[in-house]
Formats: C-alpha cells, structure tokens, sequence
C-alpha cells in the first residue's frame, strides 16, 4: 500500500476533542471528511498527521495552538454601539454575525458579551487558543 503524501486526495474518519475531553466536531455517523493533502485547507497539524498514513492506519494525536488554530489575538476582539445592529436582531451571547471590513470583505464573528448599549464581537476561530486532540482513521487515497 501506498503510504498518504502531499497531492493526494484522502478520506478520513475523525473526533476532534479539547483537552477536557469534550468532543467539538466528529465525523461519525457522517461521510468521511475528503480533503487533498498539502493544500491548506486544513489546520498544518491535522494534514502533518495524515502524511505517512496508509489505509486502514488510526492515529490519536496532539496538536498545539500553533499548529491548530493559532492564539487568540485581543486585536480581533471590538467593541460596538447595539445600535449598528440590524432592525429586529436580538443580540445573545454566542450568536454568530458577519461584519464587513471597509474593503468589502466579510468576516464572521461572534458575540460575546452584551451590554446596556453596546456589544463585544470576537473575529477570532472559537477554537484559537486551544490545543486539540484528534483520532484520524484513513479511509481512502482516491
């Protein structure tokens, strides 16, 4: 068998869990997750992992901040007036928005705290900060 390597395009079944323990995003009881190695499309640490692999292998490991989802950065976390918020939105603690940086370019955000007259929005990944732990099964090369 023919061991995972840049370029290839792979199927893997996978459990994210945080160092508590508490699962935040599995494939199980899902299509496994499809993915070309070396493109970027997923955190550095989860593609290092697969590269070597070969069908059928299962691997738990650790990954650090640094190759996850990076630190959490005070300068992606605003505060503003409640009342830039749309018409009839409700702001709630961990409710996801979209703000639009002056190019244009959206960016999801999330609110968390809500005040008497304004809001705090964390453009930061709901994962930066964390060291995450993965079980990966290799299920396919296409």
């Amino acid at each position: 068998m023919s061991k995972a390597k840049d370029g290839d395009t792979v199927k893997v079944h996978y459990t994210g869990t945080l160092k508590n323990g508490e699962v935040f995003d599995t494939s199980e009881e899902k299509e496994p997750l499809e993915f070309t190695l070396g493109e970027g499309q997923l955190i550095p640490g989860f593609e290092k992992a697969v590269v070597g692999m070969d069908v059928g292998d299962s691997a738990k490991i650790d990954i650090p901040t640094d190759e996850a989802y990076g630190e959490a950065r005070e300068d992606l976390v605003i505060n503003v007036p409640k009342d830039q918020l749309p018409e009839g939105v409700t702001p709630e603690v961990g409710m996801q928005l979209q703000v639009n940086q002056p190019n244009g370019q959206p960016v999801p955000v999330r609110i968390t705290k809500v005040g008497d007259t304004d809001l705090t929005l964390d453009a930061n990944h709901p994962l930066a900060g964390e060291d995450l732990t993965f079980d990966i099964e290799l299920v396919e090369v296409v």
